[in-house]
């Protein structure tokens, strides 16, 4: 009997354990994960997929400007293989460039379809495909709440522009109004404890020329100052890394977007972008995703 007893306790105090632990990561998620949450919000869920202060997470680009039909769904198969903590976006989502409500209806059915299969949250960022018209911007808010928004992870802030603000000028090729100006001051005074910043954005507007005082880029940069940050866009489906004062920048090449996907010389391929956040910054690993395969590849 007493050896019986005993088990009978030990198994009690595994049970005990096995309660505790997955109230400590309950409460570990609600400390290190902050964010605004509203009746609609730009991300599938919130039940991250790690708790290592040093992470994983997976940026996928441009799917659209005349995407390749099952590229960007294979893509998501492959991403669930890897078991990234998070995805993060670029934009550029779906084809949109019409205010017919019914076919942008389609379309992002079509799209939320693929990325709910995802084992992982995925983050929304818009791009000109997702946000070029008022009722495409319309419909924007009403399925996501906002087009800008921020979150904190293990001491590194994410930030997610909108770089398709409407209306603009014919001639601008981005704007960032004063309303995201002033909100991305805001965030990033109120987060300057962080260990790293990244942001991400559609267009690439550091390389463009133009006025960037008048679109609010300059802003931007302004309200980034000193601090470590590394950017990411897409937009242009072509791969080139950026230095600027001694931070990093990236324009993304395609996740199924249009492509000639001349290689790597040219910048032009397929590819989602793993990233291992460190106490010391971002670890990039291009992944392309012919060189991804599953189990059974043999």
């Amino acid at each position: 009997m007493k050896p019986l007893i005993t088990t009978l306790c030990a198994l009690g105090l595994l049970g005990l354990a096995a309660a505790w632990s997955d109230s400590e990561t309950n409460q570990t998620t609600a400390r290190e994960l902050q964010v605004q949450q509203a009746e609609q919000n730009p991300w599938t869920h919130l039940k991250l997929n790690n708790r290592r202060k040093n992470f994983q997470f997976v940026i996928v680009t441009d799917r659209t400007g005349g995407h390749r039909p099952g590229v960007f769904s294979g893509a998501v198969d492959k991403i669930n293989l890897m078991q990234p903590e998070f995805v993060m976006s670029v934009g550029d989502l779906i084809e949109g460039g019409t205010e017919d409500s019914a076919q942008l209806q389609t379309e992002w059915a079509e799209f939320e379809g693929m990325v709910k299969r995802l084992e992982m949250p995925f983050f929304y960022v818009s791009g000109n495909h997702d946000i070029s018209n008022l009722v495409m911007q319309r419909l924007w808010n009403r399925k996501f709440g906002r087009s800008f928004y921020h979150f904190r992870y293990h001491d590194v802030l994410f930030l997610c522009l909108n770089t398709e603000e409407l209306p603009r000028l014919p001639e601008a090729k981005y704007r960032i109004t004063e309303e995201q100006q002033k909100w991305v001051a805001h965030v990033l005074e109120q987060n300057q404890d962080v260990r790293w910043t990244m942001v991400f954005l559609h267009k690439p507007v550091w390389s463009y020329g133009g006025d960037h005082e008048q679109n609010g880029w300059a802003a931007v940069e302004r309200a980034l100052g000193n601090r470590k940050f590394t950017a990411f866009a897409g937009h242009h489906h072509k791969y080139q890394r950026f230095e600027r004062n001694g931070r990093e920048f990236y324009m993304l090449a395609t996740t199924g977007g249009s492509s000639q996907l001349r290689g790597k010389a040219e910048g032009e391929f397929d590819h989602v972008v793993w990233v291992t956040l460190k106490d010391d910054g971002p670890v990039l690993a291009n992944l392309l995703l012919d060189g991804v395969e599953d189990k059974n590849i043999r």
